[in-house]
């Protein structure tokens, strides 16, 4: 009955949404550039998401969370704005304005009503090319982002989740977190600020989606306007990796009852033909809440948890399946045995045809709802931009999923699930106990969300739709949806 309420509901949104997913412009702003724009004049609201090579890898060596801490400063004054000014004229003219490091990029996100977008561009221009890096608004950023890095020291999640990525990256700059460790972020100064904006916050490799209440002739002279005097200099090529993951378990010792372990394998780059398949098949084995393999296996069947995910994301040099699962400490042994158990089943038989149905109405019909909303429309293309697809992606990618076979699904299984090349890191102290028999028992309530990973799938019958967020890095709670 859910399954069957859930496809009229989707039949409905496709019908509802098609034409702002048809209408997206491509508008030019040089060769170094890529603009993105889907018109709609419902609302007089516009909405920015606009991604520069900035993110976490370009941390220079020594000074991991340099680009998060710059990031965190954007909106800390510039020009001739102090830090309580900047705040005072986005605050002044209901201006949302947002920057964030991920693993690749730097994300801006900017959302505010047609008559103030002027003055928003005006604000992002003087944050990109005149950034004050004031002693005041350094030293009390530094002070949160410190407290927040001592507080990830003894939730489980979190140091599970920078463990996985030091093990599973190793020396490669995804290895390191997103938001840096005390040492280094108490040794950056207002100057290795200074180097890293001039050096990384360029147009070069700029990345721009608009969507709402403007026109093209507009919005080109708007942008070209924004962004001519910000540097067109090449930010510097990230380096290439080796060898992916360290199979095993490896323990980081913590002294709480429930810990959380994080797992993962190399995945499928995004441009590799697998993909998709691959990300159906990781819908049906631990992506799709109560519908996974893995929730009726670790949570259903046996109890072990209240939650089990997983997902498949790919950056500009590596991909990672990762999953998480939080359990008592004496069932820690036994849930990552069916976790393994799980895979290889998947990996061997695949999925039913009936999965694979299921997952393919799921995914194609509630897709639509990220294109629900000025700045979910926004969010979404800028995350296909920062993947390198084409503008004409989003009109096929649909049909894509619905190509998926059942052959398909179980030869990348077999490609990706081999549980002896696992990764396992386990924050907590796991101790030995009895196994959890064969019946649905009262789970184990959730940890907090991992740093690191993708935010598990919450626990219903049919997901929210998740974002397609990197792992490992600071985790951020999207406000819109977000689909591969």
């Amino acid at each position: 009955m859910i399954r069957r309420a859930f496809s009229a509901f989707a039949f409905l949104l496709l019908a509802a949404y098609p034409a702002r997913a048809a209408t997206i412009e491509n508008i030019d702003l040089g060769k170094t550039a890529t603009v993105w724009f889907a018109e709609d004049h419902t609302v007089p609201i516009i909405s920015f998401n606009i991604s520069m090579p900035a993110g976490s890898a370009y941390d220079p060596a020594g000074k991991p969370g340099l680009a998060s801490f710059a990031a965190s400063m954007m909106d800390e004054g510039a020009g001739d704005l102090s830090s309580k000014a900047f705040h005072e004229a986005i605050a002044n003219r209901a201006i949302g304005f947002s920057a964030r490091a991920e693993r690749d990029h730097l994300v801006i996100s900017i959302t505010t009503l047609k008559e103030n977008v002027p003055e928003a561009m005006r604000l992002l221009q003087m944050a990109l090319t005149k950034p004050r890096f004031e002693a005041d608004a350094l030293a009390r950023v530094r002070t949160q982002i410190i407290q927040s890095l001592q507080q990830d020291q003894v939730e489980p999640p979190r140091v599970a989740g920078r463990a996985f990525a030091s093990a599973f990256f190793g020396a490669h700059p995804y290895g390191h977190s997103t938001m840096g460790d005390i040492k280094s972020v108490s040794s950056i100064t207002a100057a290795d600020l200074k180097t890293f904006a001039r050096r990384h916050w360029v147009t070069n490799g700029l990345k721009v989606a608009v969507a709402g209440d403007i026109t093209k002739t507009a919005l080109t002279k708007l942008l070209a306007d924004t962004f001519r005097p910000v540097s067109n200099h090449p930010a510097p090529a990230l380096p290439n990796i080796g060898r992916l993951g360290r199979p095993g378990v490896h323990v980081v010792p913590l002294p709480v009852p429930q810990a959380t372990a994080i797992f993962g394998l190399p995945g499928i780059m995004r441009h590799d033909p697998d993909f998709i398949p691959g990300y159906v098949a990781n819908y049906i084995l631990g992506g799709g809440g109560f519908s996974s393999r893995m929730t009726n296996e670790v949570r259903v069947k046996r109890g072990l948890t209240y939650g089990v995910s997983t997902s498949l994301t790919a950056y500009s040099k590596a991909s990672v399946m990762m999953g998480s699962v939080a359990t008592r400490a004496n069932a820690v042994r036994q849930t990552v045995q069916v976790v393994k158990d799980t895979m290889a089943t998947f990996a061997k038989e695949g999925p039913t045809q009936q999965e694979l149905d299921d997952a393919k109405t799921y995914l194609t019909g509630s897709f639509p709802m990220a294109f629900a909303s000025n700045s979910g429309t926004a969010a979404q293309l800028g995350t296909f931009q920062r993947q390198n697809l084409d503008i004409g992606y989003v009109a096929r990618r649909n049909s894509l999923i619905q190509a998926v076979t059942l052959a398909d699904v179980r030869r990348v299984a077999k490609r990706i699930y081999d549980p002896a090349k696992l990764t396992v890191v386990i924050a907590g102290t796991p101790s030995d106990g009895r196994p959890a028999p064969m019946v649905a028992r009262p789970p184990v309530r959730p940890a907090p969300p991992v740093a690191g990973a993708t935010p598990p799938a919450a626990p219903a019958s049919q997901p929210a739709p998740g974002p397609e967020k990197p792992v490992p890095g600071p985790v951020t709670t999207p406000k819109d949806v977000k689909k591969p």
